[in-house]
């Protein structure tokens, strides 16, 4: 049983790699770990900040063309943004849906779902229901702005919406989990656009510059910075749980429940 796992950066998938052998895939396009996981065979792809980026990458590590693998499923995972007051930080979500701020293609919808039979997994692991996800094309950095998506979304990300149509497309059964970093009461210490490169990855040094400018958001910057190495924490925590369990997934269930739009 082959799975996919994406992350955007390396330290939200830390927790979760320091725990298993990991071993990196020779790929000089891709940045890809792989691992035997309970039945599984889990390969990591780290895909970079964005959906144009997350797209473009599961569709090289999918494409037949390039002599890549078919996968059984793919989890979107990684950190998230709270939309509305009762999610808070370290909480692990899973989304009916995922939206995207426009139609990406002419004729296309906005939203497209996740496998329903994973989402039961995932609240069978711990996870907990929501409607959906918000995959927005920028980092979204006030309280203010997090609030006006509350009404649309539970969860505001960068990439799943991405990720899902392409993985789906190539036959994958799909589904968007992320572990909250930032309550929707709180502003982003810094901007982090400011720090990703050209590819969609955190350059150090453009961190470090941006502190620079702003020595007094540090505090913040560090409170923010444990939140969300106990929120990848927690997410380590239940993919452990949940990777364990997917073996089962396609057999009979007793109960059966059914996943709905929260």
């Amino acid at each position: 049983m082959k799975v996919l796992v994406t992350f955007a950066v390396p330290a939200e998938f830390a927790p979760w790699r320091a725990r298993h052998s990991f071993h990196r895939v020779a790929d000089k396009f891709l940045t890809c770990y792989e691992a035997d996981i309970a039945d599984a065979k889990i390969m990591v792809l780290l895909t970079g900040v964005g959906g144009d980026f997350a797209a473009a990458r599961v569709r090289m590590v999918m494409s037949p063309e390039l002599g890549k693998r078919k996968f059984k499923f793919c989890v979107s995972t990684g950190l998230a943004g709270a939309l509305r007051a009762e999610h808070r930080p370290g909480d692990v979500l899973v989304a009916h849906g995922v939206q995207a701020e426009t139609v990406r293609h002419a004729g296309a919808s906005n939203e497209v779902f996740g496998d329903a039979e994973l989402g039961i997994l995932a609240v069978d692991c711990g996870a907990k229901l929501v409607g959906r996800f918000h995959t927005s094309s920028r980092i979204v950095q006030t309280s203010t702005a997090k609030t006006a998506l509350g009404s649309m979304a539970d969860a505001v990300e960068m990439e799943s919406f991405d990720i899902f149509r392409e993985a789906q497309a190539w036959g994958s059964r799909s589904v968007a989990i992320r572990a909250i970093s930032d309550s929707v009461t709180e502003d982003l210490p810094i901007d982090f656009s400011k720090t990703l490169t050209k590819l969609g990855e955190v350059s150090v040094s453009r961190l470090v510059l941006e502190i620079a400018r702003r020595p007094n958001r540090l505090p913040s910057l560090v409170r923010f910075g444990r939140q969300s190495r106990r929120a990848a924490t927690a997410l380590a925590d239940f993919l452990d749980r949940y990777v364990g369990g997917l073996g089962a997934v396609g057999l009979p269930r007793t109960p059966q429940r059914e996943v709905v739009a929260v």
